[in-house]
């Protein structure tokens, strides 16, 4: 949109680690950003044209995929998945000044948050109930209100910076120091992002029918075109217990022959197959493309089986006058 100013949403409250993704986007500083309560509300902003596009979490090196936006994605009218951003978490405990560690007894996070700091919480304070939160910083920011119904909050270093109600009770409280969430950036349906040669589509692909090697026949469909995934996971559809959806992240780009043949095998023995875009891996690394899958070795095979049909289509009319012989 040139010359206008472009929106984005993003979980929020403010100085969540998903603005913090956001951020990383060119433009997005100098952009409109509205915070959303919770990962549909920010892809309902997108869908209905409240904003241009939505920063959501959807995977933790430590926890795996956030169901949350594997879910919402899922379902609903079609986005597409335009950048990846990877982000280093680190957490700290966070209360109203004067409180004691010792006189903590409920502390809030975001769950994902709360799996990442479970350890250290069980060494420090271990007699500390959880009280689930939509966000870090919102969980962080609910100790500024009346009546909180929680001591302390985790969350990231930032919010804690930018409010002076709130005093650092410790640092560095996650168990895993070299914990990276995955964050997407989602708009609706438009052009692709162009190919870069270090690139992932994401799919989710309903599980046709419940029988034995129904799983199978979706994976050989990357496998026999040497695709590799790099994340596969399964989530309900909701309607029927065992019914399930596979959300699966595949190195290439649909641009390229192998992934497009991949993508044409899916929907042929899943018709339901929900295509969630092509876009450039946040590691910058390069996919390394065997011969035999190459783009030149797929035009190269369709070219030989064009020639195959054309001779026999010739041989068929050359010989279609031809008198039987007695």
């Amino acid at each position: 949109m040139p010359g206008t100013s472009r929106t984005y949403t993003f979980l929020g409250p403010e100085g969540t680690f998903t603005e913090a993704a956001l951020l990383q986007v060119p433009g997005a500083l100098q952009a409109v950003r509205v915070p959303a309560s919770n990962v549909n509300a920010a892809l309902e902003k997108v869908r209905d044209g409240a904003a241009d596009a939505a920063m959501v979490p959807i995977e933790n090196s430590v926890e795996g995929g956030v169901t949350a936006t594997l879910d919402a994605i899922a379902t609903g009218q079609e986005l597409r998945i335009i950048r990846e951003v990877l982000v280093p978490i680190s957490f700290v405990l966070v209360a109203p000044p004067g409180t004691r560690t010792e006189g903590i007894r409920r502390v809030s996070t975001h769950g994902h948050a709360w799996a990442q700091c479970r350890l250290w919480m069980d060494k420090n304070i271990p007699d500390a109930e959880y009280v689930p939160g939509s966000s870090t910083a919102a969980a962080a920011l609910g100790l500024l209100e009346e009546g909180c119904p929680y001591d302390a909050a985790i969350c990231a270093p930032l919010v804690a910076s930018e409010h002076a109600g709130l005093s650092v009770l410790a640092e560095d409280v996650g168990d895993n120091p070299g914990a990276v969430t995955r964050f997407i950036l989602v708009s609706r349906p438009g052009v692709l992002p162009a190919r870069t040669g270090a690139d992932k589509t994401t799919v989710v692909v309903p599980l046709p029918e419940d029988r034995p090697g129904a799983l199978m026949e979706i994976l050989d469909q990357f496998a026999s075109r040497g695709v590799n995934l790099s994340r596969i996971e399964s989530r309900p559809t909701g309607q029927y217990l065992g019914h399930y959806f596979f959300s699966i992240d595949a190195e290439g780009h649909a641009g390229e022959a192998r992934v497009a043949d991949a993508l044409a095998g899916l929907h042929r023995i899943s018709p339901g197959t929900r295509f969630l875009g092509s876009y450039p891996r946040a590691d910058k690394q390069e996919t390394e493309v065997p011969a035999y899958t190459s783009d030149a070795a797929f035009s190269a095979a369709q070219s030989w089986v064009d020639s195959i049909l054309a001779a026999e289509c010739f041989a068929g009319e050359s010989g279609s006058g031809a008198s039987p012989t007695a």
